[in-house]
């Protein structure tokens, strides 16, 4: 199996870049993932991010995951649970408008910090767009404006904490799935691992490595890209011992209103009957909720089918 693929973005600067940008483009195209370092994100700065996150669970949601798991009977399941994952989970929103102001419980010094670290998050989730762009042969920017829509990209970060699990053998952390956005930047616990993507068949740990970020690829990039990047299966694996897991993914996405559609440079002539679908971002999302945890393909079918009758959707020929 070959190694798990960790760019240091250092060498971007230097004559290792051609190189790193073939890595980007290997990692891109056959694993679905790669690894971060030096991604200009502060250590220090990432450290404070991991210690507000793990007390603002352990102040505001531990008793809450524990009541939820006592009320559904979860330590003594006996056959595997398939319709929950053990994870303790909320969302901030960032763009088009930020929510962060809004959430409840959480302290003055976590807003301030966690607002940073999506500024920080969505400059690098857009100079790793270009650097897509580069490697594909599409002009600078062509990625950000195919989210842009009317509003700008969707941009927000989920932040979970898997406790340990009695019966990790019985509930997933989280259950296999491709992620339905676009680019995404996950901050991830160094001391404890769980995350695995599909490749060749079989489960791969994705390494915890300290103050990397780990990106994956969303459906999206597919669609826009016609197959040449692809979003891979992943799922998390509850565990039974420590303190669990923390996981900051940060997803920026098209913008509700944007129009997907396969980057008309990636597309050759004879293969455009075959192509990937046109369609809304906001439709797919509307699909995906109801199927996130079912294969991708048929999806992009169903919006096929849907453009092959002329009709892009509700959103689309309103």
């Amino acid at each position: 199996m070959a190694t798990f693929p960790v760019v240091n973005m250092e060498k971007l600067n230097g004559e290792e870049r051609s190189a790193t940008m073939e890595m980007i483009k290997d990692a891109c195209e056959n694993w679905g993932f790669f690894e971060l370092v030096n991604h200009g994100i502060a250590p220090e700065f990432m450290d404070i991010v991991e210690r507000l996150t793990k007390e603002h669970y352990k102040r505001a949601m531990e008793q809450r995951f524990k009541e939820m798991v006592e009320s559904k009977g979860l330590e003594a399941v006996q056959s595997e649970i398939d319709d929950l994952d053990w994870e303790s989970t909320f969302f901030l929103r960032h763009l088009p408008v930020s929510n962060i102001s809004e959430i409840p419980d959480l302290e003055e010094e976590y807003r301030k910090v966690m607002k940073e670290f999506a500024a920080q998050l969505e400059k690098l989730a857009e100079d790793l767009l270009d650097l897509l762009c580069e490697n594909l042969g599409l002009e600078k920017g062509y990625l950000k404006k195919a989210f842009y829509g009317s509003k700008g990209p969707t941009f927000g970060t989920k932040v979970s904490n898997y406790p340990p699990c009695p019966k990790p053998d019985l509930i997933k952390g989280l259950r296999a799935h491709t992620d339905a956005g676009g680019i995404i930047l996950l901050f991830q616990d160094d001391k404890v691992s769980g995350l695995q993507l599909l490749k060749d068949g079989e489960w791969v740990d994705v390494p915890p490595m300290r103050h990397s970020i780990v990106i994956n690829l969303g459906d999206q990039l597919e669609v826009i890209t016609n197959g040449k990047y692809k979003s891979v299966l992943h799922r998390v694996l509850a565990q039974t011992d420590g303190n669990g897991r923390m996981s900051i993914a940060s997803f920026y996405n098209p913008g509700s209103d944007a129009v997907i559609y396969p980057a008309p440079a990636l597309v050759e002539k004879e293969e455009s009957e075959d192509a990937y679908p046109k369609f809304v971002f906001e439709d797919y999302m509307k699909l995906y909720a109801g199927v996130k945890f079912q294969a991708k393909e048929p999806r992009f079918e169903a919006f096929k089918a849907m453009e092959r009758n002329g009709n892009l959707g509700p959103i689309a020929t309103a």
